[in-house]
């Protein structure tokens, strides 16, 4: 598998927020993460080793212990950043439709930022998506708040997208979610831009829950 690629590190680039400058050690924490969530993406959990990550960060695997005691716990963050980024972009998505929004309009909206954050914006959540399957069982433990809440977020949207009879006669909300999700989520093994835009297979996957 062809590496992925990695630009100039974040420790080369200028590390300034405003007039405050950020501490060289934050700047390290930030690029062992972003490096990690590459590498957790292109070649999953188990593949990928703190010697790995390291290499890639240009730094020595045991300066990765300063700030991670485990990969385990370097996982977990990871993960956990990669559930917040894409919740956040669905939160974001649906509320800026505004109050008066359709149920329909809220969950295309939903399916679009979930889908795009997958693809196209964040490391961070197509490694956990991709890793989590495969990860200890402890850090599935870890992360279960996190991945409830978005759950939660998702069963509101379907629930009302129900409640506005726009599912099926006979469908239910509980098992269209988790198709519908399991679909985005797989999208990360077929996806080909050249067969269509995010939005366009959102659609899609929409009419195929909608009356």
């Amino acid at each position: 598998m062809q590496e992925p690629a990695i630009t100039a590190t974040i420790a080369e680039q200028v590390a300034t927020t405003g007039d405050k400058r950020v501490r060289r050690s934050d700047v390290s924490r930030r690029q062992i993460l972003d490096v990690a969530a590459k590498l957790f993406r292109a070649r999953g959990y188990t593949e990928t080793s703190l010697r790995d990550i390291g290499k890639q960060a240009g730094m020595k695997a045991g300066s990765i212990y300063h700030h991670f005691v485990s990969k385990e716990q370097l996982a977990t963050e990871v993960f956990g950043i990669g559930v917040q980024r894409v919740h956040d972009a669905v939160v974001t998505a649906v509320e800026g439709l505004g109050a008066t929004a359709s149920a329909q309009s809220k969950l295309q909206a939903a399916m679009a930022a979930h889908l795009e954050t997958l693809l196209d914006e964040s490391d961070y959540t197509s490694a956990h998506i991709h890793c989590f399957p495969y990860v200890p069982k402890t850090l599935r433990d870890q992360l279960s708040t996190a991945r409830r809440e978005y759950e939660a977020l998702w069963r509101v949207l379907l629930n009302d997208f129900a409640a506005d009879n726009s599912l099926p006669p006979g469908a239910d909300p509980s098992a269209a979610r988790l198709v519908i999700l399991g679909a985005l989520n797989w999208s990360l093994e077929w996806y080909d831009p050249a067969r269509g835009k995010p939005s366009e297979l959102t659609q899609t996957l929409l009419a195929a829950f909608s009356r």
